[in-house]
């Protein structure tokens, strides 16, 4: 039995020596009431497992996604072949970290930049793509080299995926990971990642992986069930076992009327929400909007066009393909007669639930048979979150803005929410325009003002390579079901529909009390096409993650009152600068306005006191820095920092790990001519110099105490931006330090008829 399972038996009884048998048992299933821990969190093939448990609040884990992305803001190489630094010609590096974590998804173009390099742990696993022996001769079906640990559906190489490799095979890593590419070319690809609060409950302990381990086969085969009905026949044990009920129907959907199709009791969760319309009639229904009201809210949680919803922007079927969305959570199935749509993203409410469909404004749209399947639900109500649709018509784009899919401030009336993103699906052409796809997912949490998500563009985001070779393509968990290769060659209006999808499980984006979904329009948000998008979340109107405090450098007083002491820091100095968020001008007009901050660094040590709340199950301090120093480490030490606390004992200080960002806001750009050119060594620089950084404290250093004090002392790491080069200054940045506190959200279940509302 694992350590962290052990630490769960201890505080539920009926644990099991298995670890995902740990899971099942301790998931929140029999609890009612609020809850005093955070519910367990499923970690690597375990988070698919526990893809019914979607809605869980994941308290103290943090994902980030990292990229090629240009940091100069545009669109250079189109955001490929931009480097954090060379080691050497054959080792490029994209991503490096340390801590204890799992990087849960990797994309790359095609085979450009194979082999690829993962140091796990300080050991190198090669990865290569079937394509890379020849990468110049006529492009055929490959395969990743080893095939084990990566097979479908947990992995696709691009002759499926229509130009892309995509790889959801967890890597877990335990003190570092550094990813490589041995060459340059277009070398392009994003990573999302997880980090988790050192002490959190999960599901089973990260150990480096077994490179030459096949993944469980129970995942493969659940995965590989996209497309079909993911829940246990009616009358099946299982189904019984669940208390699985149905009520099902048949309307006909009024032209500019709303009908109410089901209305449920809570506390229950909706497991499956189906839909079957005559053919004939598909395209009409695919314009009707689904909205869904849990527990009498103000407002709907889910209000969308029916087709968006369920992973489409039209149910033209153009192909005629028998499954026009072959997705995880939600599929449409073409049969002979009718066309049939099913959702599987469990549904918690505690009061009530409410299911409507609202007219087209064209035209009636009759035969329209429903089901919707939902069993009890009595779990912690602070534990889950609600299920969120957010539907955003964005019209004409502003340039130089990015289009907002989702800002959580103030969705519901709610000026905080704590939950996760579960994924997004987006029109992005009426006109079957490709062209418009360049634009890169910036995703902001809990008022960072850097991205934790910096993509490279929507349709690499979609999991698409080369704008999906113009195909369409549907994956478990992203797509690009419709619209035509030019417009030239679409069948009709419809036909020049384009769209994507791209749905989060094992690599889903928890946020503590606020999330902003962006996304560029064009390379450089410049594009006029009409987007239409749905932001997949969960959610409640209560904090997770609340700042308790904050240190501002260069403020006299302020450090002072949070006893400031670093005595090898520079003076006080101000930068005039900007965060990454996109282009500075469009058109000759400046959109991005610089801003002024004072900084100190350091190469020696600093410390300081910041107020947390005593309730925490666990601490997130945020750092905001001078990027243009590169590749800043710091060992971090905690110890408590109340008022009577000796600060001098050196035996209070307690190791909390190591603070490490790589990079900086200069870059190697590599993009050969030829895919076996020599790598290049083009440094560039940007002028964004601010970032906001996160660093997760140990949740034993931090429970019970209402302040903390944390010793950072500079380890610099050593090498050069490229081979030759000199070292740039090696210092820790410190701009401003900001404490944020884990806390369980104080979420009161609403009774019949009531709204769920926060504890006052």
């Amino acid at each position: 039995m694992s350590p962290d399972c052990q630490r769960s038996h201890r505080r539920r009884p009926g644990c099991r020596i298995l670890p995902w048998l740990c899971l099942v048992a301790f998931l929140p299933t029999v609890v009612v009431g609020a809850a005093e821990e955070p519910p367990i969190l499923p970690v690597g093939l375990d988070a698919y497992r526990a893809w019914d448990h979607w809605a869980d609040q994941r308290i103290g884990q943090r994902a980030y996604l990292r990229s090629t992305y240009d940091r100069g803001g545009g669109n250079l190489h189109v955001d490929a072949s931009n480097f954090l630094y060379q080691l050497a010609d054959d080792a490029n590096v994209t991503l490096d970290l340390e801590g204890r974590g799992i990087v849960m998804f990797m994309r790359y173009n095609h085979w450009h930049g194979s082999p690829w390099h993962y140091l796990i742990d300080g050991t190198d696993h090669v990865l290569s793509e079937s394509m890379t022996a020849q990468p110049d001769a006529q492009p055929h079906p490959s395969t990743f080299i080893p095939a084990g640990p990566f097979p479908e559906p947990l992995a696709y190489t691009w002759s499926t995926t229509r130009g892309a490799d995509l790889i959801w095979t967890p890597l877990p890593f335990t003190k570092s990971f550094r990813m490589a590419y041995e060459r340059t070319r277009y070398g392009t690809g994003y990573y999302i990642y997880d980090l988790f609060t050192p002490g959190a409950l999960l599901s089973q302990p990260l150990t480096a992986m077994d490179w030459s381990a096949a993944p469980a086969q129970d995942v493969i085969a659940l995965i590989g069930r996209a497309g079909q009905d993911l829940l246990p026949a009616a009358d099946s044990p299982e189904a019984q076992h669940m208390g699985l009920t149905q009520q099902d129907g048949a309307v006909i959907v009024p032209k500019d009327d709303v009908v109410t199709i089901a209305t449920l009791a809570g506390p229950a969760q909706v497991r499956g929400l189906d839909f079957s319309v005559p053919i004939d009639q598909a395209i009409a229904f695919g314009r009707t909007r689904l909205r869904v009201t849990w527990d009498d809210r103000a407002k709907p949680s889910i209000d969308a066009p029916v087709a968006l919803f369920f992973g489409t922007g039209t149910l033209y079927n153009r192909t005629q393909a028998a499954d026009l969305v072959k997705a995880f959570p939600v599929h449409v199935h073409f049969s002979a007669q009718r066309a049939e749509l099913a959702c599987y993203f469990p549904m918690p409410f505690f009061a009530s639930a409410r299911i409507e469909l609202v007219g087209n404004g064209e035209a009636p749209v009759p035969g329209v048979s429903w089901k919707v399947r939902s069993a009890p639900f009595s779990g912690a109500p602070n534990q889950v979150g609600y299920f969120h649709a957010t539907f955003r018509d964005h019209g004409a784009p502003t340039p130089g803005k990015d289009l907002v899919l989702l800002d959580s401030r103030g969705e519901e009336g709610s000026a905080v929410w704590s939950g996760s993103l579960v994924g997004t699906t987006f029109t992005f052409s009426d006109r079957a325009d490709l062209g418009t796809l360049e634009g890169d997912p910036r995703f902001f949490f809990d008022d960072s003002r850097s991205p934790q998500v910096q993509g490279t563009g929507s349709e690499e985001w979609g999991g698409g390579g080369d704008y999906w070779g113009g195909a369409t393509m549907t994956l478990p968990f992203a797509g690009h079901p419709v619209g035509a290769h030019s417009r030239k060659d679409a069948q009709g209006p419809e036909d020049m529909i384009e769209s994507g999808y791209r749905f989060l499980l094992g690599d889903l984006m928890p946020f503590g009390s606020n999330a902003l979904i962006q996304m560029e329009h064009g390379g450089t948000d410049e594009s006029t096409e009409h987007y239409r998008t749905v932001a997949y979340w969960y959610g409640l109107p209560a904090a997770s993650l609340v700042k308790t405090d904050t240190l501002e450098i260069g403020d006299a007083a302020n450090e002072t009152s949070h006893r400031y002491a670093s005595p090898a820091a520079s003076a006080p100095y101000q930068i005039t600068s900007l965060y990454e968020v996109g282009v500075d001008t469009v058109k000759g007009k400046r959109v991005q306005v610089p801003e002024t901050m004072t900084a100190r660094k350091t190469a020696g040590t600093s410390e300081f006191v910041l107020a947390i709340d005593p309730a925490n199950v666990g601490v997130l301090l945020r750092r905001t820095l001078d990027y243009a120093l590169p590749d800043q480490r710091a060992e971090v030490w905690i110890a408590d920092g109340g008022p009577n606390a000796a600060s001098g004992d050196s035996a209070a200080w307690q190791s909390a790990g190591t603070w490490y960002l790589a990079g900086s806001n200069s870059w190697v750009s590599s993009d050969p001519k030829g895919e076996l050119g020599a790598s290049e060594h083009d440094v560039r620089t940007s002028n964004r110099r601010f970032r906001d950084d996160e660093f997760l404290l140990p949740r034993d250093l931090t429970r019970g105490r209402a302040a903390i004090r944390v010793r950072v002392v500079c380890a610099p790491v050593h090498h050069p931006l490229v081979p030759g080069r000199a070292e740039g200054e090696l210092a820790w940045s410190e701009i401003r330090y900001a404490a944020y506190s884990y806390l369980m959200p104080a979420f009161v279940a609403p009774a019949a008829g009531g709204s769920g509302a926060r504890k006052p």
